[in-house]
């Protein structure tokens, strides 16, 4: 008797699914190893094994770490890192995606000498290292006196050319119809961007968001040279100061509570964007 197509394939299904929970197992075990440590104490964090369930310690912790008794930034609350690191993130999110969804238009939809030109300018600097922007962008937030301000972390990381690419992408597939269209019912360039643009764009902004969104989360560089005080540090700058070089000198259970406070609204954005994210992908790809 000829075996069925479905028993054939049962255990190359079987195999897929193992693959697919052991990658899951690898990248969740370290975010619950750091969650698990997050409830113990420092005494029971640097004497290994580390307990695979959560410990007594949990209130605790986070209680101390949310009243802002963590010595090594200053006495900073949780709370003010959380929100520097929030707007932060959020200005570099929004300003990208305006100043990009601005620049693929005016490339796709106006007729201008250099267009093109212009275009190849700003894919170019895709090819620079940070290095290389580094010090020159930090001499003119000097001469601005923008060091230690929420401009002066936000404005010079708001320039992508990623992202001006896939909006240009993705305005090329606006059938010439439509703008025709437009231009017949007497919609000028503005009433065209308001209302047919940007509601046909939504997906690719929500896709563009949550890349840009957890790009601006985790810098670490910038916001290091850019920022003196402990009130403006980022959450990433804030775990790094935390870390000693000697293991007894680190409050490894308020690092271990910062770690998991710092992991979380990335993780929620993209829960939350998940559906759009991926719909946003995959028409800018087409």
């Amino acid at each position: 008797m000829a075996e069925s197509p479905l028993a054939a394939r049962a255990p190359s299904r079987m195999l897929s699914h193992l693959w697919m929970v052991l990658g899951v197992i690898v990248v969740v075990f370290p975010v619950y190893y750091v969650f698990i440590a997050s409830t113990h104490s420092t005494q029971t964090i640097l004497r290994p094994p580390l307990p695979l369930v959560p410990g007594a310690e949990g209130l605790h912790n986070y209680g101390e770490a949310f009243s802002g008794r963590i010595g090594q930034i200053g006495g900073v609350s949780l709370w003010r890192l959380l929100g520097n690191t929030t707007l932060v993130a959020l200005g570099i999110a929004i300003g990208k995606i305006a100043i990009s969804m601005a620049s693929a238009y005016a490339i796709v939809f106006f007729r201008f000498p250099l267009r093109m030109a212009c275009f190849w300018l700003i894919f170019i600097t895709l090819m620079l290292p940070v290095e290389v922007r580094i010090q020159p962008t930090y001499k003119v937030m000097v001469d601005l006196g923008l060091i230690d301000t929420y401009p002066g972390l936000i404005l010079p990381l708001i320039a992508s050319a990623t992202a001006t690419l896939l909006f240009r992408q993705f305005f090329m597939t606006i059938p010439d119809e439509l703008l025709e269209a437009a231009r017949v019912d007497g919609a000028g360039p503005w009433r065209f961007f308001r209302d047919i643009l940007w509601p046909l764009s939504l997906t690719n902004v929500a896709a563009i968001f949550v890349i840009q969104f957890i790009y601006g989360w985790t810098q670490y560089l910038w916001p290091l040279l850019v920022t003196n005080s402990n009130e403006m540090n980022t959450i990433v700058i804030a775990l790094r100061k935390m870390i000693s070089f000697a293991d007894a000198d680190t409050p490894w259970n308020l690092v271990m509570v910062t770690s998991v406070l710092a992991i979380l609204p990335p993780i929620l954005v993209v829960v939350l964007m998940q559906r759009w994210f991926v719909k946003g992908l995959v028409e800018t790809e087409k």
